[in-house]
Parts: structure tokens; C-alpha cells; sequence
């Protein structure tokens, strides 16, 4: 077939439909690439929590994949890499090894919700979770945000002060995008988002740790603490996409690091 001419017998009408089908299919493509888009969002529910039994038989099989070899089955990072984001579990190697034979439902790789991380590689390697579905939709804010210095000459789509280094976001600026409805994964409250002087896009965890600090009682956070670690020691769950957290004036307060 030569492109430009049409074959014998084929209606012109049915060739504009046909090119046009296929554009069109051509665009969603693109457009599900360039949204990073990560999994069929609909079917997921953004606090839908996996099985404890998941979280427990891989801890077991990192546990005893380490023992065996002396190292963590973790996928490739870089030094930027946050840490909350950073050992991704590599299912593919445990299964190449024998060492699982079916990745959890509520993982990515296996179509779920979540990744799983390990923490403290160093000393203790546990397993954790990151929510997917936070993560996206906070990737969503920051491709609106972007955009919106773009055509701003910089300026930045900045509400209310939330912290020295943060303030909250605008929506009424970033039109038609509205703010997402997240609830904590630590504490069933509503998160709001926020950003820094560059326009980077976080979460706002300071309600969510103070609830924890007051738990506490009066035991006190060690001198200059990332109070992040509060929320993850008592959980099955890292803090998606948040920032530094340290006690000023007996408060938590987001910081840059």
C-alpha cells in the first residue's frame, strides 16, 4: 500500500474513519504515557489496604534472602532518589532465585496498588509500603504546577503559608484541575498539598505527626530527628511524596533538607 492513495474499492468515507479511529487511539496512547499512568485507577481505591499475610511473607523471604546471600534483593536507585521512594523489592529476582513464587495481588508489579520498599537497609531491613495512587495523583499537581509557571513567567501557583520553606497550593489558579481528596494511609485525615519555592509538590504530614508526638507521651524526639520516622515505625506504610520533618518550638515543621 502506498500512503496517499486509497485501494480500489475502498470508500473514501471509510478511509477518513479508519484514520481517524486510529489517531485517536494514537493520542490516548500518548496521553496514558505522558499522565504516568501506572495502573487502571478506577479499579483501585486510593486507602484500599493490601493483606497483612503480603507484608509478613515478604519480610520472611527478604529475611532469609539476605541470610542467604548477604544482600537485599532491591532494584537499582540513584543518590537523588528520595528516601521513602528509594529500595524498591525486586520481585523479578526473588522469583528468578525460587525464592517466592507468586508476587502479592497488591503489588505494582503484579497489577495492585503499592510498592514495596525496604527501610533501614543498613541495620534492620523492613518491608513497607508506598501508596500509588497518592503518588500519581501528587504527580498530577506537579505537571499543573508546572505548567502554570510555564506560562506565568515563573510565578508560582502559592496560597497560604503552611511552613517557612512551604506554602499551600492555589486550585482557583490551577483551573480545571481540582485538589485532590486524600485520606492518610497513618491517620484516616484529610492531606493537604503543598509546595516549595521551586514549585516542588508535597504532602503536608505535620497533623499526622503531631497526632503521633502526642501519643507519645512524654517521650521526646532525639535532637534534629526526622519525625517522619514516627509515622513509619507505627505503620505498614512510608509517607508519599512528603518532606523533611524536625521539632521546632514543640511543633512539627516541614523543612528543605
Amino acid at each position: 500500500m502506498i500512503y496517499g492513495k486509497r485501494k480500489p474499492g475502498v470508500k473514501k468515507s471509510t478511509m477518513i474513519t479508519f484514520k481517524r479511529t486510529a489517531a485517536a487511539a494514537l493520542m490516548l496512547a500518548v496521553c496514558m504515557l505522558l499522565s504516568g499512568c501506572l495502573y487502571p485507577r478506577d479499579r483501585l481505591e486510593q486507602n484500599q489496604r493490601p493483606p497483612k499475610d503480603a507484608i509478613l511473607t515478604v519480610q520472611a523471604v527478604i529475611d532469609q534472602y539476605q541470610k542467604d546471600t548477604g544482600l537485599l534483593p532491591i532494584l537499582n536507585s540513584t543518590e537523588d532518589t528520595p528516601v521513602y521512594e528509594k529500595y524498591r523489592v525486586d520481585f523479578e529476582k526473588l522469583q528468578e532465585m525460587n525464592y517466592l513464587s507468586e508476587i502479592p495481588p497488591s503489588a505494582f508489579e503484579n497489577g495492585g496498588g503499592y510498592y514495596f520498599l525496604i527501610i533501614n537497609e543498613e541495620k534492620d531491613p523492613t518491608v513497607k509500603l508506598m501508596n500509588l495512587v497518592f503518588y500519581q495523583q501528587i504527580n498530577d499537581v506537579q505537571a499543573a504546577v508546572k505548567a502554570y509557571v510555564g506560562a506565568h513567567g515563573g510565578k508560582l501557583p502559592a496560597g497560604q503559608r503552611a511552613y517557612p520553606d512551604f506554602t499551600y497550593i492555589d486550585y482557583s489558579k490551577l483551573k480545571p484541575l481540582k485538589e485532590p481528596v486524600m485520606n492518610s494511609m497513618f491517620t484516616g485525615q484529610p492531606l493537604l498539598t503543598m509546595m516549595d519555592a521551586q514549585g516542588n509538590v508535597y504532602l503536608d504530614y505535620g497533623s499526622d505527626i503531631m497526632q503521633q508526638l502526642n501519643k507519645q507521651g512524654a517521650a521526646k524526639p532525639e535532637p534534629g530527628q526526622d519525625l517522619r520516622t514516627l509515622l513509619v515505625n507505627g505503620s505498614d506504610f512510608v509517607p508519599v511524596k512528603s518532606a523533611v520533618y524536625r521539632l521546632v518550638n514543640g511543633e512539627p515543621q516541614a523543612m528543605l533538607k
